[in-house]
């Protein structure tokens, strides 16, 4: 199953995709920065945080990712792609002021960002899973913490 993401990159667009190992999403910092992290663990990568790209939120809820500290960041994107139960890749792009919501995992000095994930609303329905879409100025207190 394949992802990606569309996101602004200096002089121009650039295109992730999760297949590929040397992938990396920029997430904003507290103070407003930009930062690229490795997104996720593939099964040949060494490492001990969870293999995947992707923390479902009912699963952080429930405490799932506690272990490794988790902490919600702002994904800044222009737009996101999902495989759907038919196989087919279809774009979504996000309007303005929308990102999506990460999870930046450690372990140590191994630290890697996962998308979170929600169950797809009955008009996604025909996609595994469906990305959460933020604000970027979600307010600063609720960004704190999942809980």
């Amino acid at each position: 199953m394949s992802s990606g993401v569309l996101y602004t990159y200096e002089n121009g667009d650039r295109r992730v995709y999760f297949h590929n190992p040397i992938a990396t999403l920029p997430i904003i910092t507290k103070t407003g920065n930009i930062i690229h992290l490795p997104w996720g663990r593939r099964k040949k990568q060494g490492g001990n945080l969870p293999l995947g790209g992707w923390a479902r939120l009912e699963g952080i809820y429930k405490g799932q990712w506690d272990r490794w500290q988790p902490m919600p960041v702002k994904i800044p994107v222009n737009a996101f792609m999902e495989k759907s139960h038919d196989g087919a890749n279809h774009w979504f792009d996000l309007i303005k002021g929308q990102c999506l919501q990460g999870l930046v995992a450690r372990d140590h000095y191994e630290q890697r960002v996962y998308i979170v994930t929600v169950e797809p609303e009955q008009e996604h329905a025909w996609y595994y899973r469906w990305p959460r879409i933020i604000h970027q100025n979600y307010h600063q207190k609720c960004a704190e913490s999942f809980r």
